[in-house]
């Protein structure tokens, strides 16, 4: 997601704008003023892998539980700004030690795993942290609340930069192509979570190959376990519910909403599958729905992002259930409006358990 192309592609494509009354307020950093918006690059296209490239498969050299070294993993990169994703491999010669994690909950996955200490910097705070690691993440040094630009995180001398991939896209947007970096002798390590075909089999890849290339195998083989275990507990829990569909929608701070597609969010789309969730825009391509598509979709349940600095989501829930032109909405006319936290669902690491276990509650509570 990326903010200043958000504004962009709203300018270039039909967004649906509906009258509601919101403030802006912007947050502090290197790109202090934007707007979080979901996977595009800076030309506005998307930055994911078309839908038949798939997460590639974990090459890495390991002996049991204890890693050996040199590492291979092979992971991505994209050759040219608004690309596709392809295989390249990452080699690493021992664990590395200077990490910088560019969202929030990659660092908090690391945490979870015991790397603390390896964390020389997380940038894109937009979301509410999760307790379990607070103390932990307040040692993490903070290089911008927002999205980060390459030259702090160079400047913080990284021997590996990891997390959401569109943030790799662009050589002068974000943390810098994966090839430029590697270029500085810095590895990366996209997160297959983030990549158009992305599922939940994805995260749970993502956190067996960090576990390998730090040699905590044990700590992340745990920790997927975990994880599994809560997602067949969500997948259970809703067996018996009737399939529902949903939209994305978020306030764009300027008196509209915009309702967004999630096409290549595949990864979010598969965890909000465990409550029996199904995107009713999944296959429009565009990055934006129209007031149209919106109404003709008619979904059961609209999901409302919000971010750190973003309209008070409240005042934008009640003036959304207000709003004249989507009464025959089911979402809306049966109030069924879930404000969601955006840091968990777009910061491609294992928060969005968290979120989709409130969501689960939330929506059991309404039916």
């Amino acid at each position: 997601m990326r903010n200043s192309s958000f504004t962009l592609m709203l300018s270039l494509m039909l967004a649906l704008v509906l009258i509601v009354v919101a403030g802006c307020s912007s947050n502090s950093g290197s790109n202090a003023g934007s707007t979080p918006a979901p996977s595009a690059s800076p030309s506005g296209e998307s930055a994911s892998p078309s839908p038949s490239e798939s997460a590639p498969a974990s090459s890495a050299s390991a002996s049991g539980t204890k890693t050996v070294y040199p590492l291979s993993i092979e992971n991505y990169t994209m050759k040219s700004e608004g690309g596709t994703w392809e295989k390249k491999t990452q080699t690493f010669n021992k664990a590395p030690e200077r990490v910088v994690a560019n969202t929030q909950p990659i660092a908090e996955l690391l945490i979870k795993l015991g790397l603390t200490d390896k964390l020389v910097g997380v940038a894109a705070l937009y979301g509410e942290l999760d307790p379990e690691v607070a103390g932990e993440f307040a040692k993490v040094p903070v290089l911008s609340k927002d999205y980060v630009s390459k030259e702090p995180v160079v400047g913080t001398n990284p021997d590996l930069v990891m997390g959401r991939g569109d943030l790799f896209a662009d050589a002068d947007w974000g943390v810098g192509t994966v090839d430029g970096l590697n270029e500085l002798g810095i590895a990366t390590f996209v997160h297959s979570t983030s990549v158009k075909g992305a599922t939940l089999n994805s995260l749970y890849q993502d956190i067996e190959q960090i576990g390998q290339i730090f040699d905590v195998q044990d700590k992340a083989a745990e920790h997927i376990k975990k994880l599994q275990e809560r997602g067949e507990a969500l997948k259970s829990r809703f067996a018996g519910a009737s399939s529902q569909t949903f939209a994305f929608v978020s306030d764009i701070g300027d008196g509209g909403i915009t309702a967004y597609s999630g096409y290549n969010d595949t990864f979010q789309g598969e965890a909000l599958g465990l409550l029996n969730l199904h995107n009713a825009f999944g296959d429009i391509e565009a990055t934006t729905v129209s007031a149209e598509e919106l109404i003709a979709g008619n979904p059961d349940i609209m999901l409302l992002s919000y971010y750190a600095g973003a309209p008070d989501p409240e005042k934008t829930l009640k003036e959304l259930y207000e709003n004249a032109a989507l009464k025959d909405v089911s979402a809306v006319k049966n109030k069924k409006v879930f404000i969601i936290d955006f840091n968990a669902y777009w910061g491609y690491g294992d928060q969005i358990f968290n979120a989709i276990e409130k969501l689960a509650d939330e929506i059991t509570a309404k039916s």
